[in-house]
């Protein structure tokens, strides 16, 4: 371990997260209506007024987050109480199981519903934020509510918005990964907020892991399966079946390394190590650097069109977990692909003038918008939250 180049990288980190946090104060705060808008251009231009709603619980939760590492600023928590307010006037669709919606205009008229229900995983991951940082009783409410929500529609309950599953049933059903991977993520957070029912958060976060393991994990092709039977099956004639996200495979990889140091699993740290070394060897682009968005777990041609990007929150997926296993192993080869990612963030993502990191590169590296910072999927999320966590680890392994 090298102290001063530790040094530099958190110096750097510092001064990034500074940027990134300055660039959504100033830029994306929505003054008149509240919460966020999210599509800005590369100097922080809003170009779109529309609100994603997942972003509005994600921005809650960053600014939140902040003050529980930090220390309450006051801009941090008038932030993510705007998007709280936002979320809680605007965004849920009381006559449809208090469903939310994921895309509303800027003053709240909604606009599209979707079938899964990610909004209401991260609107329930700001509210417990923002209860563990203020003590307001009503968003630990909220976020205990949403998480049954979450939990019982994964469960089989119909769904309120009668929007039905995307393919026909009785011709094919299956698992996604993202179910029980974000679910992972959620209720770390609400098992620190929420001791009174920390016991159930425990118990269904390791069913979580369970899951993983038992039906998307899939050693004999060397990868976890974004999509599978109901019983696990590897579903290897079509691509949907085959496709591999190693930037999800490598974000689950930290959920679920910090399962481990909470609970003590030494196996599932070997397990996560196993699975970040096959997403990385097999997703790491050896021609131009980077992580490919897609592979085929055959090395069949990805259908989707954008499978040889780079995209910038995978590669925020993987400063943070290589930092965790450097520092829950004690392996060089983890610090090794720590600088490896940022020499390739800080060459092709940062953009040290206006702040923020573009979100869309070519395979060669060069932004395919470089106008642009923001979009209905990019906000203040993964970039901010991968510049905190890592930001610790740095100090803890300079402190050692």
């Amino acid at each position: 371990m090298n102290k001063d180049k530790l040094q530099q990288a958190k110096l750097w980190t510092e001064k990034e997260l500074d940027a990134c946090v300055s660039f959504w104060l100033k830029n994306g705060m929505d003054q008149e209506y509240g919460g966020v808008y999210t599509c800005l251009d590369r100097t922080g231009r809003v170009y779109s007024t529309d609100k994603s709603v997942w972003m509005q619980g994600r921005c809650g939760w960053i600014f939140a987050y902040l003050c529980h590492v930090y220390g309450v600023k006051q801009e941090w928590l008038d932030a993510s109480k705007s998007c709280l307010d936002f979320m809680e006037k605007y965004c849920i669709n009381r006559q449809a199981g208090d469903r939310m919606y994921f895309t509303v205009t800027k003053d709240g008229k909604p606009l599209r519903q979707r079938r899964y229900f990610y909004s209401e995983a991260f609107y329930a991951l700001a509210n417990a934020e923002y209860y563990g940082v203020t003590g307001e009783k009503a968003c630990l409410e909220r976020a205990r509510k949403a998480c049954e929500l979450y939990w019982n529609l994964w469960h089989g309950m119909p769904d309120p918005t009668g929007l039905g599953p995307k393919t026909i049933p009785e011709t094919r059903t299956g698992r996604s990964f993202g179910l029980p991977m974000i679910f992972l993520n959620v209720l770390s957070v609400m098992m620190r907020v929420d001791e009174e029912k920390k016991a159930l958060y425990e118990e269904r976060a390791q069913l979580c892991v369970d899951e993983i393991f038992k039906y998307n994990y899939h050693p004999e092709l060397k990868c976890v399966l974004e999509n599978v039977g109901p019983n696990g099956e590897a579903n290897l004639e079509y691509t949907e079946g085959r496709i591999v996200n190693p930037g999800h495979d490598i974000e689950g990889v930290w959920f679920m390394l910090e399962h481990a140091k909470r609970t003590g699993n030494k196996q599932l740290v070997a397990d996560a190590e196993q699975i970040f070394n096959w997403a990385i060897n097999a997703g790491w682009d050896k021609e131009y650097g980077g992580l490919l968005y897609f592979i085929d777990c055959l090395g069949n041609p990805p259908e989707a069109y954008e499978h040889d990007m780079k995209l910038w929150w995978p590669h925020n997926e993987i400063l943070i977990a290589s930092l965790m296993l450097y520092r829950d192993t004690g392996k060089e080869e983890y610090l090794d692909w720590y600088f490896k990612t940022l020499d390739y963030a800080k060459a092709h993502f940062s953009d040290p003038e206006y702040g923020e990191w573009y979100g869309y590169l070519r395979r060669d590296g060069l932004p395919t918008q470089p106008s642009t910072k923001g979009s209905t999927f990019k906000g203040p999320f993964h970039l901010p939250r991968m510049l905190i966590q890592t930001d610790i680890m740095l100090g803890q392994l300079l402190e050692k």
